[in-house]
């Protein structure tokens, strides 16, 4: 009788609890973490299942997301979250694996490299191992192959081949109609990700052809040339992807332009930010108004909408904090913000801006 009373008082409880929370999954997905990570609501728990060293720099995550998880399309990010010294961080990456795995056994992989002086990709490489639970974002990203399908060109530089192999993986499974090239560039062929996997598909698909071009092998480094482009046959009518480092991206848009390859055929997704804009700001700072927190902030220089918000105790959602992911965009409903990557200044009045990128010029109010 005791067992029945005692239980009914917690269900009571729980309910009243559950009733009283805007969102339930703040305090109960401590005690469910505790229990077993992957019931954690808050967001998608994935337990890594394996990690794989590629290169000595590279390691490839295998995971298995929690079946709630909507999936992906080739070429997709997704934002991690990981807890580090007791601070929750988020970093964006690339998946690299084709979206059939997750259909066929529920598995997800992440290649990444570690960057130096990196606190998230070094915490990666050093401390997650099979086993560990880490948080999914859902996929985003326009980076996708071409439908219908038309022939491709692939540029890329170092880790920036990971989405590459995942529209490669894919487009093998689907068994692609069209050609396509594959032009990789690393420092040496020691840095080659993924190689067996490339040379494996290359050798299913005769219409696929990889290229590995290493840079440092040489007296002369050897970069991204016109003769490169001029092998590919039929270039004019390709859909290029290019994802690298900048200067690789910038020179492969210029060599593709030259050869009468139109910027709705090129199409890009960064690995790392782009340099930001030396910004010539007037007004620098300004009050910023986050008008659903009722929060205002005085001027703060040259700082970012996104520190501005967390400085002043808020807790915006963001995602890679460098203007490549658009999880951190808002919309402004007054005031006008300069954008640090391009130094374009937005307009007086309602319009979506990303807060990690976005500087306020005078006055500012957000939906925030």
């Amino acid at each position: 009788m005791l067992a029945r009373v005692t239980q009914s008082r917690t269900i009571h409880w729980l309910g009243r609890q559950l009733s009283n929370q805007d969102n339930p999954a703040s305090w109960l997905d401590p005690l469910m973490a505790r229990i077993n990570p992957m019931w954690v609501q808050a967001y998608t728990p994935a337990r890594v299942e394996q990690a794989i060293q590629d290169t000595d720099d590279t390691r490839t995550f295998v995971l298995r997301p929690a079946r709630r998880w909507t999936g992906f399309r080739a070429g997709q990010h997704v934002n991690i979250c990981i807890e580090i010294d007791g601070v929750r961080r988020k970093r964006t990456f690339s998946l690299s694996s084709s979206p059939r795995l997750w259909e066929a056994q529920g598995l997800v992989s992440l290649t990444i490299k570690r960057l130096p002086g990196g606190l998230v990709t070094n915490w990666l490489h050093d401390q997650l191992e099979p086993g560990q639970v880490i948080g999914l974002g859902e996929a985003f990203g326009e980076f996708l192959i071409p439908e219908p399908a038309q022939p491709v060109l692939f540029i890329a530089g170092g880790s920036g081949i990971t989405p590459v192999l995942s529209h490669l993986e894919t487009m093998v499974t689907q068994d692609y109609p069209a050609p396509v090239t594959l032009l990789y560039f690393v420092r040496t062929h020691r840095d080659v990700i993924a190689g067996e996997k490339l040379r494996a598909l290359a050798y299913r698909h005769p219409v696929l052809t990889v290229r590995v071009i290493a840079t440092n092998e040489s007296e002369e480094p050897r970069f991204l040339n016109g003769e490169d482009l001029d092998e590919i046959p039929d270039l004019k009518n390709r859909e290029a992807y290019l994802c690298g480092p900048k200067g690789l991206m910038d020179l492969a848009r210029d060599l593709l332009h030259q050869r009468g390859v139109t910027d709705d055929r090129i199409h890009s997704t960064f690995f790392a930010p782009p340099a930001p804009t030396r910004l010539e700001i007037t007004e620098p700072g300004g009050q910023v108004t986050f008008a659903k927190s009722d929060v205002q902030v005085g001027p703060e220089g040259d700082t970012n909408l996104l520190e501005i918000a967390e400085a002043a105790g808020l807790s915006p959602q963001y995602g890679c904090r460098m203007g490549i992911c658009h999880q951190c965009s808002c919309r402004k409903t007054r005031g006008t913000v300069i954008n640090r990557l391009t130094g374009q200044v937005s307009g007086p009045g309602e319009e979506s801006v990303q807060l990690c990128i976005s500087v306020p010029q005078g006055p500012v109010t957000l939906d925030v």
